[in-house]
């Protein structure tokens, strides 16, 4: 096994017992399941404990995975349902979100636009958390994990059509509440989305 062998293949020598196979594809997709779980969640302590049970749930899950099926999608698909399951249980929203992620503002900038921008960051960050669970999926998926629509219909396993919808009525409600920061920005730049694409 190398780090080229592909997903089918890691599932396969999996099933067939061997746990080198596993840990390659948490290596493979932990990254990605903690970034979703932390935009899902707002919280890192909280994106560790939905990452820890993502792939808790894996090792039972990949026994029965269809390989018509993409891993990644999959694995899109089960840290969305982790992490919408951990904020019902939670019942209490973060109005600011801890993003252990440092933000990685351009070598020039002087400490005056690097806090202007940390701020405009925790801003969208406590934004988005403010969204309805299924607006919040969309946005994460779409535009922070760059799925196209299909991808995330798939994921969440609704139609393209409602996809696209709930982006557009997420995207309607950031603009609600970021729209002061469209002050300081030409016109043509979208503040909300400018942070949220940020990583």
């Amino acid at each position: 096994m190398t780090a080229d062998t592909p997903d089918v293949e890691l599932v396969e020598q999996y099933r067939a017992g061997d746990a080198r196979a596993f840990d390659m594809i948490v290596d493979r997709y932990e990254r990605r399941v903690y970034a979703i779980a932390l935009r899902m969640s707002g919280d890192a302590e909280d994106a560790r404990d939905i990452t820890q049970n993502v792939f808790v749930s894996a090792m039972r899950g990949l026994r029965t995975f269809r390989e018509q099926a993409q891993l990644g999608t999959w694995f899109h698909r089960i840290t969305v349902n982790a992490s919408l399951d951990h904020l019902r249980k939670q019942k209490r929203r973060r109005a600011a979100p801890l993003d252990e992620v440092a933000e990685r503002p351009a070598e020039g900038p002087g400490p005056e636009d690097r806090a202007v921008s940390a701020t405009r960051a925790a801003e969208v960050r406590a934004a988005l958390a403010t969204l309805s669970e299924d607006h919040r999926a969309v946005l994460v998926l779409h535009d922070l994990q760059d799925l196209d629509y299909a991808q995330v219909a798939e994921a969440l396993d609704i139609p393209v059509g409602t996809v696209k919808s709930r982006i557009h009525r997420a995207r309607l409600e950031m603009a609600k509440l970021l729209g002061h920061l469209r002050e300081d920005r030409p016109m043509e730049q979208d503040p909300a989305r400018d942070h949220l694409t940020e990583r």
